[in-house]
């Protein structure tokens, strides 16, 4: 019995390596080579002359200037946001929580639109309170930019201040230590470490973005708008590959200093929450301040609707629904069928792919695991652009490009690090010796994932399906180089729509967006609710 179980195990170690070698070489090849190829490309150009041009400068003065004031605005507001839901009494703290959340299952663009439609030089505030500020620009940039980035850094804060010790608090209040150095001995000591990776994550997503300043950013060009033009508008893809390696900068510090200056506080103790004592007037505050942040987000969302349902904004602002039905004449239909099918495929083969990932690394040692580990949260440090025109110069001529496939193999790499790290997590948590056990009792690993792991990860499985199809829906980075007549994502006819002046047309296909993301997260949470019943 004892040889037969080391025969076993040495089979085990064995498949279990050549799994891991083969999923190494295919992430390799899906995001390492790519990228490679793009910063490969930028020999054939003269650099300096491109750094130095005169749209090179103003744009990267401008995406620094947009992404720090827009990162400084967002974390503050999310901050007093997240200690309103989590350190108060307010009621309805679920629901506002989950509705704060919307603006996350609409492409960036659509917030744009939002503000043009809302600010614009017709928008519908800008009539009402005949306002002569004008919304296009650097003004306009930065509060789209905070619509579209709030709701990241509120769920990163909350998440944050969810966790923290409540016992310093107790013991300095019975100390009498006064409420300001309370907050800079405990609460700014603790927060130091995860508030500088919320700020590099929001920073990231900002100066990467080109949804907002496409939309309304005017004159005022940033980086991801000045690529997007050189590559999509005259196909210099030696100069958008240069721009795309600026572009990577924030995000690659971004990676390095998650990857080594991992948070360590708390970690092997007993944490107590903090105790909510009643406070009428803290509640009552922070219900207001709730309310106004509710409303400032549902405004874009109200007027996609309003948008969608009148004859020809703003002349003439009768119900109609000719807007919906021009816009599935003009194949709204099929590209939404196109985008449920690259977004389904996505959530089953992202899903897979994680999982089994995350389980090597997380569940078995060695240098693999580490460098799997290494390459699988490597795409948090490549902006969707640079994934897509990197995409573009390594698989051009193959016989995957231009095909479905392709497009699900770049959501699919350009999503993969967040619902990886959650089966990493979750998957790091459970007893290690699971595999042993079932080994002795002649089980093997496959039936110890599949009856075991799983059943106890469903939760993570189903935000992991969640996640991946939310954000393939919505994506407008990556697929833009990528896509072709026959398999263009619905997402992109906003951006067709904004060029061609129908932005009743615009409204409608965002709304569908939401719609479609808003019922798979339905969908989602009833699963979640009925699997904790059982």
């Amino acid at each position: 019995m004892s040889i037969y179980r080391k025969t076993l195990r040495a089979r085990n170690v064995q498949f279990s390596s050549f799994v891991k070698v083969f999923i190494g070489l295919f992430l390799t090849a899906a995001i390492i080579f790519p990228l490679f190829s793009m910063l490969g490309n930028m020999s054939r150009t003269n650099i300096a002359e491109i750094v130095q041009s005169a749209q090179f400068k103003p744009a990267l003065f401008h995406s620094i200037a947009v992404a720090g004031t827009a990162t400084i605005i967002s974390i503050v507001i999310a901050y007093i946001f997240a200690l309103c839901l989590v350190r108060s009494n307010m009621p309805f703290r679920e629901i506002t929580a989950v509705f704060v959340t919307l603006p996350m299952l609409i492409p960036s663009i659509s917030h744009g639109m939002g503000l043009v439609l809302l600010l614009g030089s017709n928008g519908i505030l800008t009539r009402m309170f005949n306002l002569s500020h004008s919304i296009y620009g650097f003004s306009g940039i930065v509060t789209g930019s905070v619509l579209y980035a709030f709701p990241v850094a509120f769920l990163m804060l909350a998440d944050i201040l969810k966790y923290e010790d409540g016992s310093p608090y107790e013991a300095a209040e019975v100390l009498g230590i006064p409420r300001l150095n309370r907050f800079f001995s405990i609460s700014f000591a603790y927060l130091r470490k995860p508030l500088i990776s919320v700020v590099f994550a929001v920073f990231t997503l900002i100066f990467t973005d080109y949804g907002v300043p496409l939309m309304i950013g005017g004159r005022y060009t940033t980086l991801p708008v000045l690529m997007y033009q050189e590559v999509i508008g005259l196909l210099h893809f030696d100069k958008g590959s240069v721009i795309g390696s600026f572009l990577l900068i924030p995000a690659v510090i971004a990676f390095l200093f998650d990857l080594f200056n991992k948070d360590l506080s708390n970690q092997g103790f007993v944490s107590r929450q903090k105790t909510k004592k009643e406070h009428k007037l803290r509640d009552m505050l922070a219900s207001l301040y709730s309310i106004v942040v509710c409303a400032l987000i549902a405004l874009p969302i109200v007027v996609f609707a309003l948008l969608t349902f009148v004859k020809q904004y703003p002349l003439d602002m009768s119900f109609s629904l000719s807007n919906i039905t021009k816009t599935l004449d003009m194949g709204a239909g099929k590209y939404l069928a196109n985008s449920l099918i690259i977004s389904t495929g996505v959530a089953v083969l992202g899903t897979i792919l994680s999982y089994v990932v995350a389980y090597f690394t997380a569940r078995t040692r060695g240098n693999t695991s580490r460098f799997l580990h290494l390459v699988s949260i490597t795409s948090l440090a490549i902006p969707g652009m640079v994934l897509g025109l990197s995409y573009v110069l390594f698989f051009k001529g193959s016989f995957i490009y231009g095909t479905f496939s392709m497009l699900i193999l770049v959501n699919t790499v350009h999503f993969m690090a967040s619902p990886y790290l959650m089966a990493y997590n979750s998957l790091g948590k459970l007893n290690g010796n699971l595999e042993d056990v079932g080994r002795t009792l002649g089980i093997g690993r496959l039936h110890v994932i599949i009856d075991v792991l799983i059943p106890q990860t469903k939760h993570t499985v189903l935000e992991m399906i969640s996640c991946f199809f939310v954000n393939s829906m919505m994506t407008i980075s990556a697929v833009s180089f990528l896509s072709t007549m026959g398999n263009k994502p619905v997402s992109l006819m906003i951006t067709e729509f904004e060029g061609q002046l129908f932005l009743e047309g615009a409204a409608f296909v965002s709304l569908l967006i939401l719609v479609c993301n808003f019922t798979v997260k339905t969908l989602i949470y009833f699963l979640e609710k009925r699997f904790r019943e059982v």
